[in-house]
């Protein structure tokens, strides 16, 4: 047997260090600091530490330290290890022997068809940063794609300060709403080709898995509705928020959709926000 996989295994048979994991899978590829883990996961300092050692120990996340803070960040090539380990072993080298629990590997054939594809960006309100998304994405290359956004939250408003700016802008903010993520997860929602969360709260929640696999991806920006001072300043905030998703938006726009296999394509898109705050 393999000592290493029995470990992570044994790591991973923890209900709350099961949680910590498929936090940091989300919100991969950012490294997320002890403090922001804790407060998701409701653990105390010394109980998350433990818990981050087992992990660690286990090869499945990694430290960093940036000034004064401890950061961590999936290994995901440990966790493909896994899962591999797992097929190979418990179903002898013979996927179908474990459906329908193992999902189809994706292959390296094109991954979408020649049609517009369907963008959902989410955030825990839909007030500001995933009404940005789904405005500029329709903006800038509405002939290409369907955009959309949600909030996680059951109730939310259209932050007064979000619309006024996309209307300078040129939006059109007539058929701008707040919706919530159930909108999209019925019978009759449109199934997604990409899903991007813009703020790190819905990143860290349970949310249930999307029909369809589609590509996702962690674009966390900032929340602007947060912002303090005077009303220059609070405007500031929001132009900050828009420039950044634009930026973000003009990248995978400009990824060459039809030539790129679908684990090629994750990894564009997972990129693009690590390669925009390098900048």
């Amino acid at each position: 047997m393999d000592t290493n996989r029995i470990d992570q295994l044994a790591s991973l048979a923890h209900p709350q260090r099961l949680a910590l994991f498929r936090l940091l899978v989300r919100r991969y590829p950012d490294r997320v600091s002890a403090g922001e883990l804790a407060e998701a996961i409701d653990a105390r300092q010394n109980t998350l530490s433990s818990y981050l050692a087992s992990l660690r120990a286990a090869g499945l996340i990694s430290q960093a330290r940036e000034g004064r803070s401890l950061l961590y960040r999936a290994e995901m090539e440990q966790s493909a290890a896994l899962i591999s380990y797992l097929i190979a072993d418990c179903c002898r080298g013979r996927p179908d022997l474990c459906q329908p629990f193992v999902q189809p590997v994706p292959s390296g054939e094109r991954p979408m068809s020649d049609r517009k594809y369907n963008v959902l960006f989410i955030c825990t309100g839909n007030s500001a940063r995933s009404i940005f998304g789904e405005s500029i994405l329709r903006f800038e290359a509405g002939d290409r794609f369907n955009a959309y956004s949600a909030g996680t939250h059951p109730y939310s408003e259209l932050n007064p300060f979000a619309v006024e700016m996309l209307d300078h802008k040129g939006h059109d903010i007539g058929a701008l709403r707040a919706k919530n993520i159930a909108e999209f997860q019925g019978d009759d929602a449109p199934v997604m080709d990409f899903v991007f969360t813009v703020c790190d709260r819905a990143a860290n929640e349970e949310c249930p898995a999307w029909a369809g696999q589609p590509i996702s991806a962690h674009w966390g920006m900032p929340d602007p509705v947060k912002a303090e001072g005077t009303e220059a300043e609070r405007k500031l905030a929001f132009q900050q928020a828009y420039a950044g998703l634009r930026n973000r938006i003009l990248a995978f726009t400009a990824l060459p959709l039809d030539s790129l296999d679908r684990i090629s394509l994750q990894h564009r898109v997972d990129d693009i926000a690590r390669d925009l705050e390098a900048q």
